[in-house]
């Protein structure tokens, strides 16, 4: 029962996770990415729960490597956080993300806890309330909608 009870406490203090998958054509990532992430970390921000980095050759092979796999100019500090990874991305999930990389392109598969949302999450439980929906607007939409409309704009102001 002790066990559970911690659980349940885990959950509870748990915020919201996501994903993304980011990728660079050419194979270029050299670690540029890793000072701003650690700084979402130390700010608190974030907690990182995951991170896999793919190559896939120009012929489609696919090479998946953990943190331990990767060179340190690769990744900067963030290998100080591999002892905290939960490992949450199973093969199936690689297949699925790989199908969606770039023949001769990198790509990092980043899964994170929005530790910032966790009190109104804990909040949210403790009422009795539960989240049934979410979403994310792509930056790509997000910038059409306001090109879209400073075109308007430009055409009613001409």
């Amino acid at each position: 029962m002790t066990q559970s009870v911690e659980t349940a406490d885990f959950v509870d203090e748990l915020g919201p996770v996501d994903w993304i998958v980011v990728e660079f054509p050419g194979s270029r990532f050299k670690g540029e990415i890793v000072p701003e992430l650690e700084t979402l970390v130390e700010r608190g921000i974030v907690r990182i729960l995951d991170l896999l980095i793919l190559r896939k050759d120009e012929d489609g092979t696919l090479d998946a490597f953990e943190l331990s796999d990767v060179d340190d100019s690769e990744l900067g500090g963030l290998r100080s956080y591999e002892t905290e990874l939960a490992m949450l991305l199973s093969e199936d999930d690689v297949t699925a993300v790989a199908a969606a990389v770039e023949p001769g392109s990198t790509a990092a598969v980043l899964v994170w806890e929005n530790t910032w949302a966790a009190p109104f999450g804990s909040a949210v439980r403790r009422a009795g309330g539960q989240l049934i929906a979410s979403g994310r607007i792509p930056i790509q939409a997000l910038l059409a909608v306001i090109e879209e409309d400073n075109e308007e704009l430009a055409k009613e102001g001409a």
